[in-house]
C-alpha cells in the first residue's frame, strides 16, 4: 500500500481531524417521537393541501368555462378533474425510484415546486389545453404529498406502530377533500365577477408557497438506505483525513486480530523515526487493512432506468396475476371513485332537489371532514383494541405476550415473552373469567392478531358503512325529506371510504413486505384513474337515473365489493400461501 511519508511530531495528534457527527444519519424508526411527529404534521399538512387542490376545481366549473377561450363545454372543463389524477396516478411510478435512490427530501422539495408553480400557471393560462396540461403538472407534484408519505411512515415506524401516523395522514387526504370543495363553493358564489374566479388558484399558490417554506426548513430525509449511505460516506471521507495525517486504517496480525488505528510504533523512541519507519518495524509481524464502508443496498441497487422499468412493470404484474391486489385495488378505486363523485352530486342534489345555492350547497361538504374525522378516532381505537394484551396473546395458553416486540418476532420467539401472571393455583378460567374474557379467548382462537389479516378484522364491519351511506344519500334526496338526510349518508360513506384505505395500505405493507410498494403502485393508480373518471359520469348518472336509483347503483356495487374483507379474514392463510410474492416476501 503507498503511504505518505510524514513525520508525526508529539503534537500530531491534537491536529487530528475531529470524527464526523454521525447524529443526522442515525436510524429513523430511533428518532425521538418530537421529530417523527414534526415530519408526520408536515406530511399530513401537504396531503391535506393536495387533496384541497383535488376538491377546489369542480365548484368554479361554469367560472372557468366563461373564462376559458372559446367557452368549452363543462365535461371538457372538468377533464381538468381527469389529468389531474392521471398525474397522480403516473408520476409515482417515476418519482418513487427516485426517492429510493436520491432520498425523500429531494423529491419532495422539487415536487412542492413543481406543484406550486403550475398552480400559478392555472391562474394565468386563457385556453382549455393550456388548463389541462397545468393541471396535469399540478397532479404530478401534488402526488409526492400523498403516494409518498406512505413511504415515510414506514420509514419511522414499524409495523406495530405505523397504524396510528397511517389513520391520521388518511385523515388529512379526506379532510382536505372536504373543505376544498366547501371553499371553492363559497368563493365562486362569492366572485362571480369576471377575472376574481383565478383567486381560485391564487389562494392556493400562496398556501403552497407557504408550505413548501416549511418543508424546505423543517423536512428531515428519512430513507433509512439513503441515510446509511451518507454516513459511509462521512465515515470514508474522515479516514482518509486521517491517513493525511498518517494513520491507515487498523494493523491486522498474523492471526487476524485487530490492532488499534495507528500504525506500530513500538518504544516510545521510535517516534521520531516517523511512520514509515514504524511500518517497516511492524511489517513482519502485521499487515496494514484500510477502513472503507460500503452499503450493500449501493452495490446491489440497478440503475434508474431498471428501477424505473421495474416500478413501471411490476405493479401491473401483479395487478394481473395477484387476486388479493387486483380485488384490493378494484374496492379501494370504487371508494375512492365514490369521493371524487361528491364533487359533483353534492351540489347537484342540493341545487336542484332543494332549490340551495350553490355556496349554500357547498357547506354539506362538511359532512366529509366530519366523517373523516370519526373514521380517524375509530382508526385509532381499534388499533387500541387490537393489540389489547388479552387479545394479541398466545391462543394456546392464553397469557399475554410482551407485545412490545410481537411485531419484530417470530410465532417461536414471541412465546419466549409469555407472562408467568398465571400460575397452577389459579382457579378455573370457567369459574373466574368474564363475558369479556370469554370474547376474547374466542377472538385469540379464530381471529388471531398476529395475522397480517388482522388489518381487516374491524374493516369488515366499518367498510359497510359505505354502501350504508350512498343508499342513505340515494334514497333521502327528496325534497319531503329533511336536508340532514343525504348529509348522514355522505358522514357514513367517508368513514367507509378511509376505513377501505387504511385496511389496503396496511395489509398490503403487511403481506408484501419487500414487493409492498408495487402492491400499493398498483392500488394507487387504479384508485386515481376511477377517482379521475368518476367526475366526468357524475352529472349524467344522476339527471339520468335520479338520486334514487344512482345511489342505489352505487351502493349496490359497494356492497358487493365488501366481501373482499370476508374471504381474506377466513382464507387469507391459504390464499397467501399459493402467492409466490407474499409467500417470499413472508419468509424473508
Amino acid at each position: 500500500m503507498m503511504m505518505k511519508k510524514k513525520n508525526r511530531s508529539k503534537n500530531n495528534s491534537d491536529s487530528l481531524p475531529a470524527p464526523p457527527n454521525l447524529e443526522p444519519y442515525s436510524d429513523p424508526q430511533t428518532w425521538p417521537s418530537s421529530r417523527k411527529y414534526l415530519l408526520l404534521i408536515l406530511a399530513c399538512i401537504g396531503t391535506w393541501q393536495t387533496a384541497y387542490t383535488a376538491g377546489a376545481y369542480s365548484p368554479p366549473q361554469y367560472l372557468i368555462q366563461a373564462g376559458l377561450a372559446g367557452h368549452p363545454s363543462i365535461e371538457a372543463v372538468l377533464t381538468g378533474i381527469t389529468t389531474f389524477c392521471l398525474g397522480f396516478a403516473f408520476a409515482p411510478m417515476v418519482l418513487a425510484p427516485l426517492s429510493e435512490m436520491n432520498g425523500r427530501y429531494p423529491v419532495f422539495v422539487a415536487a412542492g415546486v413543481v406543484y406550486v408553480a403550475f398552480q400559478a400557471a392555472c391562474a394565468l393560462v386563457s385556453t382549455l389545453a393550456g388548463m389541462l396540461v397545468a393541471r396535469l403538472l399540478v397532479g404530478v407534484g401534488a402526488s409526492v404529498f400523498s403516494t409518498m408519505v406512505g413511504g415515510v411512515i414506514a420509514d419511522m415506524w414499524d409495523a406495530r406502530g405505523r397504524n396510528t401516523p397511517m389513520a391520521l395522514f388518511s385523515g388529512s387526504v379526506l379532510a382536505g377533500t372536504g373543505v376544498g370543495p366547501l371553499v371553492g363553493a363559497v368563493m365562486a358564489q362569492r366572485m362571480a365577477d369576471a377575472g376574481r374566479w383565478r383567486w381560485i388558484f391564487w389562494h392556493q399558490v400562496i398556501m403552497g408557497g407557504a408550505m413548501m417554506l416549511f418543508v424546505v426548513v423543517f423536512f428531515r430525509e428519512s430513507r433509512g438506505s439513503v441515510l446509511l449511505s451518507r454516513k459511509a460516506r462521512a465515515l470514508n471521507r474522515w479516514y482518509e483525513e486521517l491517513e493525511e495525517h498518517g494513520y491507515f486504517g487498523v494493523w491486522v496480525a498474523e492471526d487476524g486480530s485487530l490492532g488499534d488505528g495507528s500504525p506500530p510504533l513500538g518504544d516510545a523512541a521510535d517516534e521520531e523515526k516517523g511512520p514509515a519507519s514504524a511500518l517497516e518495524q511492524g511489517r513482519t509481524a502485521r499487515r496494514l487493512k484500510r477502513i472503507r464502508w460500503r452499503v450493500k443496498e449501493d452495490e446491489e441497487r440497478a440503475s434508474l432506468g431498471q428501477m424505473i422499468a421495474t416500478s413501471v412493470s411490476r405493479p401491473f404484474h401483479l395487478l394481473f396475476t395477484e387476486s388479493v391486489v387486483f380485488f384490493f385495488s378494484l374496492w379501494v378505486a370504487f371508494a375512492w371513485g365514490v369521493l371524487y363523485l361528491t364533487f359533483g352530486s353534492i351540489p347537484l342534489v342540493y341545487q336542484r332537489v332543494y332549490g340551495w345555492s350553490l355556496e349554500d350547497a357547498g357547506y354539506i361538504f362538511v359532512s366529509l371532514i366530519v366523517g373523516a374525522v370519526f373514521a380517524t378516532a375509530i382508526g385509532l381505537w381499534q388499533d387500541r383494541l387490537l393489540y389489547h394484551p388479552k387479545w394479541a396473546a398466545s391462543p394456546a395458553s392464553g397469557n399475554a405476550v410482551d407485545i412490545n416486540n410481537s411485531s419484530e418476532t417470530s410465532d417461536d420467539s414471541s412465546n419466549k415473552h409469555v407472562s408467568s401472571s398465571s400460575s397452577s393455583s389459579s382457579p378455573p378460567a370457567a369459574a373466574t373469567s368474564s363475558l369479556s374474557d370469554r370474547i376474547l379467548a374466542f377472538l385469540r382462537r379464530r381471529f388471531p392478531a398476529s395475522a397480517p389479516e388482522s388489518r381487516l378484522y374491524f374493516t369488515c364491519i366499518t367498510s359497510t358503512f359505505l354502501p350504508i351511506g350512498l343508499f342513505i344519500f340515494g334514497f333521502s334526496s327528496r325534497p319531503d325529506t329533511h336536508w340532514i338526510g343525504p348529509a348522514i349518508g355522505m358522514v357514513l360513506a367517508t368513514m367507509g371510504i378511509l376505513s377501505v384505505y387504511l385496511a389496503v395500505f396496511n395489509y398490503f405493507a403487511d403481506t408484501y413486505h419487500k414487493y409492498a410498494s408495487s402492491a400499493l403502485a398498483a392500488q394507487s393508480f387504479c384508485r386515481n384513474v376511477l377517482g379521475g373518471a368518476f367526475p366526468l359520469v357524475t352529472r349524467p348518472l344522476f339527471t339520468n337515473l335520479g338520486p334514487a336509483r344512482a345511489g342505489a347503483v352505487l351502493g349496490s356495487i359497494g356492497t358487493a365489493l365488501t366481501v373482499v374483507p370476508w374471504v381474506l379474514v377466513f382464507f387469507g392463510d391459504k390464499i397467501r400461501a399459493r402467492s409466490p410474492f407474499a409467500s417470499q416476501s413472508t419468509s424473508a
